[in-house]
C-alpha cells in the first residue's frame, strides 16, 4: 500500500480516535469549549465527537472521501478557537503543559493541509 493510499486511512484513524476521546474523556473537551457558544459545553463536546466519527467514516470510504476530507479541513479550522482558549487557560500551568497547549496551535495548519491533500487525492475517483 502506497503512502497516498495510507494517508486517507491514517486521517480517518486520527478523526476516529479523537471522536472516541470526546466520549471517553469529555471533561477535558468541555473545558475548552468557548463560553461564547450557546448551550452546554457537554453538548458541544458530544456533537464534535459525533462529527469527527462521521468524518472518519466518510474519509475511510472512497466514494465519500473528497467531501468528507474537505469537511475535516473545515473542522480543523473550526476547532482552532477551542485550542486558542486552551492555550490561554493553561498559561499558568507547569511549563510542559503550557508548551503542549501552545504547541498544538501551529499543528492545525498541517492538519488542514493534510485533509485538503486527501481531498485532492480523491478527485476523479
Amino acid at each position: 500500500m502506497s503512502r497516498s493510499e495510507r494517508s486517507p486511512l491514517l486521517l480517518a484513524g486520527l478523526l476516529a480516535g479523537m471522536g472516541v476521546a470526546h466520549f471517553a474523556v469529555p471533561r477535558q473537551f468541555d473545558a475548552i469549549i468557548p463560553k461564547a457558544l450557546p448551550g452546554s459545553p457537554r453538548t458541544w463536546t458530544y456533537a464534535s465527537g459525533v462529527a469527527e466519527l462521521a468524518l472518519a467514516a466518510g474519509v475511510a470510504l472512497p466514494r465519500t472521501r473528497k467531501p468528507a476530507a474537505l469537511a475535516a479541513a473545515a473542522l480543523f479550522v473550526g476547532v482552532f478557537p477551542a485550542n486558542v482558549k486552551m492555550a490561554l487557560d493553561w498559561r499558568d500551568r507547569p511549563t510542559p503543559l503550557k508548551a503542549a497547549a501552545f504547541g498544538r496551535l501551529p499543528l492545525q495548519v498541517p492538519l488542514v493541509l493534510w485533509a485538503r491533500g486527501v481531498a485532492r487525492g480523491a478527485e476523479g475517483k
